[in-house]
């Protein structure tokens, strides 16, 4: 199956979710759940959001569609990047954002 190098950049590797799940203490970074994985775009997939850690989030089932599919998708953004924030400092999109090569 072929994948395109947009997907490939989106998607989140095994060593990315490793890491993630340990910096967020193996919980929803939203409700602390317990339940949950290192699996949340905070840029989207679908925006060009690389599988990167700046850009990826521990979210249980609930929160993950809540942050997907919910009127507090806004709010809950701007939750996770300020925590992201908080770790890594001010984050540039083009840090997070897949970039077409020319």
């Amino acid at each position: 199956m072929y994948k395109s190098k947009r997907s490939k950049a989106t998607d989140i590797s095994k060593s990315v979710k490793d890491s993630v799940w340990e910096r967020d203490g193996r919980m929803c970074i939203f409700c602390g759940s317990p339940f949950a994985f290192p699996e949340g775009h905070v840029l989207s997939r679908a925006q060009g959001g690389l599988g990167v850690e700046k850009n990826i989030i521990t979210v249980c089932r609930r929160c993950h569609n809540l942050l997907d599919q919910s009127p507090k998708r806004e709010k809950m953004l701007g939750i996770a990047k300020r925590y992201l924030e908080r770790i890594y400092g001010h984050i540039d999109e083009s840090e997070v954002k897949y970039a077409k090569s020319k």
